[in-house]
């Protein structure tokens, strides 16, 4: 048995904001690679038996690889978006050329995305959690690539809903990371007032609700990603500290969004 994939699959937790499955896709990256060279080693095919942290590894890159070429080329600030998400899912060298190798064959034009994504669909039906996760990651890269920007926006609004994510959580995905990302290169008062945008998205609120709207909306969040609760029902201990970072998020878009209000 190898452990070498999992313990640095275990690490994700460590460096993603990803909510509180972060760790639970680590160990999943991980575990994959373990797999793998097993059946290699005892002289198996790679493909034989492929499991879910396969799936979700190849498409994870190759569709990150897809939408950088959207545009017709990819760029170096694309290319080292990607490798910002390999070094911050602390891949080893071996994995780090396996995911380069599916980035590769996700820019070729004959990439079929939609098979890969029904592939990913199917493999994910009970795991709605990694599926948002992969949404997240190709997010992420998105922003630090190419700002999001057409036709990249446009072709992750499909993805999202090929995969069953709803536009409000897509939505509230993008807010997330923006936060974390520190927004747009804008003039000043623009790039507040998109932080304000984003921060209510984080909520599921809108400007136009009341104070007390806002903080129900506040509460309900919390409540949802409270770690406390997740511990409660079944969140494993080594997940607890992505639960306090999602809950991080909702208290700085909330305290964000009370300032400018000028709520108590």
């Amino acid at each position: 048995m190898r452990y070498t994939g999992k313990l640095a699959g275990g690490a994700l937790g460590l460096l993603l904001g990803l909510g509180p499955i972060g760790a639970a896709l680590g160990v999943l990256l991980g575990h994959q690679f373990d797999a793998y060279a097993e059946r290699r080693d005892a002289g198996g095919s790679a493909g034989d038996a492929a499991d879910l942290g396969e799936v979700f590894f190849r498409a994870t890159f190759r569709v990150m690889g897809y939408l950088a070429k959207a545009d017709g080329r990819v760029s170096e600030q694309e290319i080292a978006a990607a490798r910002a998400v390999m070094a911050q899912l602390r891949l080893t060298p071996a994995q780090v050329q396996a995911a380069i190798q599916c980035f590769t064959e996700g820019k070729q034009p004959a990439f079929a995305v939609h098979t890969e994504l029904a592939e990913l669909r199917r493999a994910c039906m009970w795991r709605p959690d990694l599926k948002r996760v992969f949404i997240e990651l190709q997010v992420r890269a998105a922003i630090a690539g190419n700002d999001l920007e057409e036709p990249v926006r446009s072709l992750l609004s499909v993805i999202a809903a090929r995969l069953g994510l709803a536009p409000a959580e897509l939505a509230q995905i993008e807010a997330a990371l923006w936060i974390r990302a520190g927004g747009h290169a804008r003039e000043a008062p623009e790039r507040r007032a998109a932080d304000l945008a984003q921060a209510y998205r984080v909520l599921g609120a809108s400007a136009t609700d009341s104070d007390r709207d806002i903080v129900r909306a506040y509460r309900r969040q919390l409540s949802r990603h409270h770690p406390d609760k997740l511990k409660a029902n079944g969140l494993p201990e080594s997940m607890l500290e992505h639960a306090k970072q999602r809950t991080q998020q909702i208290i700085e878009a909330y305290e964000l969004i009370r300032a400018r209000r000028g709520m108590p």
